[in-house]
């Protein structure tokens, strides 16, 4: 039973269709992802991989510690849970996020995202051989689709001669591949770590926070160890926080949050499916940033995924 005197959304969310309710925390997860990809390009390439998420954890820390003291909802954690959260945001935050972000400063924001869009591919695997979820028949198809869509849109969503500084290489891009790989298989076990905690009534909030805080921890003990690669690129300044803070805010203090309550409600590979359409999802707003329409290939891969996502959600 949830701690006396938390705030709690249990009334609210029994009345919902449960199977649709996880469908839209997914789809709203993979929303924030796309928006704060946007944001973190230029705050990562000043600050460099590891002191952008630094400083990006200890804003969401903030944010999500004081939404849980001032719900109550701290009171919900225990020991045992609460240890695997903590391992869990070691493996899918501290290591996990750190790499995408290494990843995004070789290849780019779109090539990096759709690496990391391989977590739903490596979420269906584990699930089936961990956890025994298995997908059949309109959900077996519409997650071809997605998977399908999501990489041919990014595949096939780059215009000859693109000159915009986030489709270019900067550094090895065998390296970058590698770290976009590890982000996503680290992204995909630390999901599937927390699924049976969600299954208990533990905060959402209170157990992001937890993630969120020892990841936070960790990298302040490898800053403080002298090792060179922690160490700031640049110093930061009041523009580059304030992209930090927005982008932690959309996709680990709500994105991350959301998933963690659909994971309660719906199955790993189902969800993780659901959360990769952000690439997808970004199309829009680099057609508004870069100010022409993303290649033709882009629009097709999207077509798949809205197709796929269509079969899914109407299962």
């Amino acid at each position: 039973m949830p701690a006396k005197g938390a705030v709690t959304l249990a009334p609210f969310i029994a009345s919902l269709d449960l199977a649709l309710l996880f469908e839209s925390l997914a789809l709203g997860a993979a929303a924030c992802w796309a928006c704060a990809s946007l944001l973190s390009a230029p705050a990562a390439r000043h600050l460099g991989a590891f002191a952008f998420s630094r400083w990006r954890m200890a804003s969401v820390s903030l944010m999500l510690w004081s939404l849980s003291l001032l719900t109550g909802g701290w009171q919900s954690l225990s020991a045992g849970p609460a240890g695997i959260m903590m391992l869990s945001g070691l493996l899918g935050i501290f290591i996990g996020d750190t790499a995408l972000f290494a990843a995004m400063n070789r290849l780019g924001p779109r090539r990096a995202t759709v690496l990391f869009a391989g977590h739903s591919l490596f979420s269906v695997v584990l699930g089936f051989l961990l956890l025994g979820e298995t997908l059949a028949g309109q959900a077996l198809l519409g997650c071809s689709l997605v998977a399908t869509g999501v990489m041919g849109a990014v595949f096939f969503g780059r215009r000859e001669g693109e000159r915009h500084h986030w489709e270019q290489d900067n550094g090895k891009v065998a390296v970058g591949v590698a770290l976009g790989v590890l982000s996503a298989f680290c992204q995909a076990s630390a999901t599937l770590m927390v699924k049976p905690v969600m299954a208990t009534d533990i905060d959402a909030v209170s157990a992001s926070a937890v993630r969120m805080s020892t990841a936070l921890g960790a990298h302040l003990l490898l800053l403080w160890s002298g090792a060179r690669v922690a160490r700031p690129i640049q110093a930061i300044n009041w523009r580059i926080l304030a992209m930090v803070a927005l982008n932690g805010f959309l996709a680990m203090g709500v994105g991350m949050t959301l998933i963690l309550i659909a994971l309660r409600y719906g199955e790993v590979g189902l969800v993780a499916m659901l959360s990769s359409v952000s690439p997808v999802l970004i199309l829009p707003l680099l057609w508004w940033v870069q100010k022409r329409p993303p290649a033709k290939g882009a629009w097709l891969g999207a077509l798949a995924t809205v197709l796929g996502t269509m079969l899914i959600v109407s299962r």
